[in-house]
């Protein structure tokens, strides 16, 4: 007759006839739940932004999996940084599936540069924004495009950083020669190449505070909003430098300065995501 079942590691599959009445069972060692090997995720696109947040984090390159990352820890924070396979929204996924996977990271942060579509933002600024519009959703008619866009917010953990960090620091603020303004974001597969596009047209009905379009943020968000498992992340945040006004006259002359202004605001929120 069984006394009793302890259970030190790895996998006991117990059935209700393998246990007398007197029985009793006791698990010990490792938790199920994979461990967290980073306190912050960073998803970057482009090499420029992957660049700015290797020296300004100072970070090194390491191979994980297969994979490409750069690691290190900043102020006590251990951060994992993964570049996309390509742009846009089903890259993304899959760069948040795989920091997910291999180092579990409470948070996420997706970081570099996009198009300003508000008069408010200057080249060089920077958006952080912890709601993102997806425009892409839509119904063509007779009459014309219908769009139909979808947003997502992220955590209230995160919320309550970036706000905690603007009340710190002002809104917007000012750091290094350049502002920082919170704003929700648009994201979707097309590139903007005018400043009074239907798209953006939209954009500013829908909410007149959104500042700036990206073309990664909505699939990084849907990732969170179905993800499931062991391997799941409290929230996300997008950080993102203005390279171009999102017009005709877009070229590349600010993608470094954008990238690199990013990249030391996303330093300065770190401290105000750090979880408990």
């Amino acid at each position: 007759m069984n006394s009793g079942i302890a259970n030190h590691g790895g996998t006991v599959n117990v059935s209700h006839s393998a246990v007398g009445p007197n029985a009793t069972y006791h698990a010990s060692g490792r938790s199920s739940r994979p461990e967290r090997l980073a306190d912050l995720g960073v998803i970057t696109m482009k090499p420029l932004e992957t660049q700015a947040v290797r020296d300004e984090l100072g970070l090194v390159a390491r191979r994980s999996a297969g994979l490409h990352f750069h690691e290190g820890t900043v102020d006590g924070m251990r951060v994992a940084a993964l570049q996309t396979l390509a742009q846009g929204n089903r890259s993304v996924i899959m760069a948040c599936q795989n920091l997910q996977r291999i180092f579990n990271p409470p948070v996420i942060a997706l970081t570099g540069i996009a198009g300003g579509i508000h008069e408010d933002v200057e080249l060089g600024d920077v958006v952080i924004a912890t709601s993102v519009i997806y425009y892409d959703l839509r119904k063509l008619t007779p009459d014309g495009t219908r769009h139909r866009s979808d947003e997502k917010p992220s955590t209230a953990h995160v919320v309550h950083a970036v706000n905690h960090f603007f009340v710190e620091k002002g809104e917007p603020a000012s750091i290094s020669g350049f502002r920082v303004h919170g704003s929700p974001i648009g994201s979707g597969e097309a590139v903007i190449a005018e400043e009074k596009s239907e798209i953006v047209r939209h954009l500013q009905a829908y909410n007149d505070k959104i500042l700036a379009v990206d073309m990664e943020a909505g699939g990084f968000t849907q990732a969170f909003y179905e993800q499931a498992g062991d391997h799941t992340a409290q929230g996300w945040v997008v950080v993102r430098g203005i390279s171009d006004h999102a017009g005709p006259d877009r070229h590349y002359g600010h993608h470094e300065a954008a990238a690199r202004n990013a990249a030391v605001v996303l330093r300065k929120l770190m401290p105000y995501l750090q979880s408990d």
